[in-house]
């Protein structure tokens, strides 16, 4: 097993991160004004303005069929200039169509944008380079070499032809599935592919180019002996393949070009898995992974052939919540990395072709100016890299720079909008942000109505706050009613514990929103009243209904007993759960897990999880899920999946559980759960076998059945209490704040 202390040290860490030198941070100015973000700085012989970059948050589904960027993808990332950032980056572009079939669905089309295809795709990359020019930043197209093992093994169904990879490895999302070794031939040809994308995008007047080389993808497939395992041909040294990609793009775009190189330091596979790398089949062929000494000197001789700048970080698919960090991580997850190839380079004397410093762009959660100016001055980095912010936010340089962070909306890292959507078959949005990735659909400012009108909004939380921001902006006068004496809704409750502390920040938000809303003399904020249909009824021409969802007593005896809460409960009573010592938590979807996470990593209980499905969290995006379920299983909480609750005592919960060896693990987190309207034939059977057990618990916590709280809707409409009564966010359908947030924005646009 390959031993590099520093990632051991980090990977535990990363569980009870509140307890070692993560900080916690909010949207504060202390370092105002931020003169090292807002320093230039030259890779090779291009001077960017500033030290911020747009991360490549995929483009996926955001271009036309045949690869073009459309208006949809332009106005997306041209907001993003707009909004202040130096570097602009595009989501991964393949140029491996017609080798990697995963990349490449029926009819020759594509859910990436291309610049291979043909010249029909050259005008929208131009007018996307011109458009981003024209407010100031420079724009790099991430071009990768494919997906290979972790691409969609539909291809096989599809096209019959199995994914690829460097070497014979298993599939990530059906493992059963081989991806086929490429051929020397294959790869020879991909070298030239990299070349001729790289000389296209330097005529359409693309400032540079990013080489997609991390998180397992096929160019780090290539260039990981994890999973390159070759034993003959020219590629059987893992470092050629990126060497040579580099050295083409040079031949065919001179020494002027800046490329850029996205790598991870390592895939802390080992790190992360430990003993389960022996054990568990689809991990055991990726024991040998680099090493991060190996990584410095494949870096170093990366810069030799060419490369000009590196952004770096961890992890791969098979722990995917290392280079996609969610809400549950830290924030400055990865300064340490990127602080210690940035000393690598300065004590070896690493310099680029052109002969400067290379640059080092630190990644991951450092959506904070404070966070990111601090480490830009205590040189741990050169640049700093906003992705998901970004999308939250596409002002955030702008309200940076001039000092206002308390008017930046922060990312509250759910991942729901900017991977699970397109995951799901859409394409990337912002849960807290309904117009990003909509800019060709809604103007910037919103339009004012042709008639104002008097407009009731019933709830305080994420869609009631937004719903009436957008309505004020129409020019309608608006009242808010919250029946509890601050606003927030359930994520009074959901920001509770330590790792839920970017919800805290938008809360801060939204309170932010709130404080701006009642300088406007056409709103009103009534705090502490609940709105009932007589003091309604008669006084609006609208009403929208924002009052959320609740959670639901399953019809389980005992389930009304004293030592049974709700989630929600639990959460704002800290101090009875502290009590407890041993705690059942009925229920493995997220708000049950994370519970769990707090009550047993934070107070130290003795924590069971129930769960009558075989998945936990099977709703969430894997990142969220895995990071969560891994520090679950290394604390000790026990799950029972495939069980039911028969019955709660004041001191026990008597569950009826499938005690099969085919149940599947609950804690797999190095597999994906695959999309409900994805069959996979080669999933295992599930048999059965029952068995009654008993659960010690002087606690029982319910995270089980939410419910629309719309008593009160169908009351207004039966009274016809206004000419318009409309529902958003969980008072139609309980879900996530992206889901109430598009909801309310969409609807209050059109009263």
């Amino acid at each position: 097993m390959v031993n590099d202390k520093v990632l051991f040290d980090l990977e535990d860490s990363f569980g009870k991160w509140w307890e070692h030198d993560f900080a916690t941070p909010t949207m504060t100015n202390n370092l105002y004004p931020y003169t090292s973000m807002f320093s230039p700085i030259t890779v090779n012989h291009l001077t960017i303005k500033n030290r911020l970059v747009m991360g490549p948050m995929g483009n996926i589904n955001m271009a036309e069929e045949t690869g073009r960027p459309n208006q949809k993808m332009i106005s997306y990332l041209t907001e993003r200039a707009r909004g202040g950032v130096g570097l602009i980056t595009s989501g991964l572009i393949p140029v491996s169509h017609g080798i990697d079939s995963t990349v490449t669905e029926l009819d020759k089309l594509s859910y990436f944008p291309r610049i291979d295809r043909s010249r029909t795709v050259y005008s929208g990359w131009r007018e996307l380079t011109q458009s981003i020019h024209s407010h100031g930043a420079a724009f790099f197209i991430q071009l990768t070499a494919g997906l290979g093992r972790v691409g969609n093994p539909q291809c096989l169904l599809t096209q019959f032809k199995l994914p690829v990879s460097a070497s014979w490895n298993p599939n990530f999302y059906i493992p059963q599935i081989p991806s086929r070794r490429l051929s020397g031939m294959a790869l020879g040809k991909l070298v030239k592919k990299f070349g001729q994308a790289a000389a296209d995008a330097k005529a359409m007047n693309i400032d540079g180019v990013y080489l997609h080389g991390h998180e397992g993808y096929l160019l780090e497939q290539l260039t990981n002996p994890a999973f390159n395992r070759r034993s003959m041909g020219k590629y059987s040294d893992w470092q050629r393949f990126g060497i040579d990609v580099v050295k083409e793009i040079r031949a065919r775009c001179g020494d002027k070009y800046p490329i850029m190189y996205r790598i991870d330091l390592s895939l802390a596979l080992n790190a992360t898995y430990q003993d389960k790398m022996e054990k568990i089949k689809s991990l055991k062929k990726f024991r040998n992974e680099r090493t991060i000494q190996q990584t410095l000197d494949y870096m170093t001789n990366l810069v030799k052939a060419g490369v000009d700048i590196f952004d770096v970080d961890l992890g791969c698919y098979d722990n995917w919540w290392l280079p996609h960090p969610p809400a549950s991580m830290p924030s400055g997850c990865f300064l340490e990395i990127a602080e210690l190839v940035k000393k690598y380079f300065s004590v070896n004397k690493v310099l680029s072709n052109a002969g400067l410093p290379v640059p080092i762009v630190a990644v991951g959660k450092l959506g904070y100016p404070d966070l990111a100016e601090q480490a830009l001055r205590d040189e741990k980095c050169d640049m700093i890299m906003l992705a998901r912010p970004l999308l939250a936010d596409p002002e955030w340089a702008n309200k940076a720079y001039r000092g206002a962070t308390e008017e930046i909306r922060p990312c509250i890292g759910c991942h729901e909008a900017c991977i699970r959507e397109f995951v799901e078959g859409g394409h990337p949005q912002c849960a807290v942000n309904p117009r990003t990735a909509f800019e060709e659909v809604f103007s910037r400012e919103i339009p004012v109505a042709s008639n104002a009108e008097k407009v009731a909004v019933i709830g305080g939380g994420p869609a009631g706050v937004v719903a009436a921001k957008a309505l004020i902006a129409r020019g309608h006068t608006v009242v808010l009613f919250e029946k509890e004496n601050e606003i927030g809704g359930t994520l009074r409750a959901g920001g509770v514990p330590k790792i839920k502390y970017e919800i805290n920040n938008y809360m801060k938000y939204l309170q932010h929103e709130i404080n701006e809303l009642k300088k406007n003399p056409r709103f009103t904020l009534k705090l502490g009243v609940e709105a009932t249909v007589d003091e309604l009824k008669g006084k609006f021409e609208t009403i929208v209904v924002a009052t959320g969802s609740h959670i639901v007593r399953p019809q389980i005896k005992g389930a009304d007993g004293e030592n049974v809460m709700t989630v929600t409960e639990a959460l704002l009573d800290p101090e009875r759960v502290k009590k407890a010592q041993n705690i059942v938590i009925i229920g493995g979807g997220d708000s049950g897990c994370e519970t769990a996470y707090w009550a047993a990593l934070e107070l130290g209980k003795n924590v069971q999880i129930v769960e009558m499905t075989a998945n936990l969290m099977a709703d969430t995006c894997t990142a969220n899920r895995g990071h969560i379920l891994h520090y679950l299983e290394k604390s000790g909480v026990v799950t029972h999946n495939l069980s039911t609750v028969t019955q709660i005592d004041k001191d026990a919960v008597f569950i009826k559980k499938n005690v099969h060896s085919s149940v599947p693990n609950p804690y797999n987190t190095w597999q994906p759960i695959l999309p409900e309207n994805i069959h996979n034939p080669l999933a295992p059977k599930i048999s059965e076998k029952y068995e009654n057990k008993l659960l010690p618990a002087d606690l029982v916590i319910l995270a089980i059945g939410t419910r629309p709280c719309d008593d009160i809707y169908f009351k207004l409409v039966e009274e016809r209490a206004a000419p318009r009564i409309v529902r958003v966010g969980d008072a139609i359908r309980p879900s996530k704040v992206f889901a109430a947030t598009k909801s309310a924005y969409r609807v209050a646009r059109d009263i």
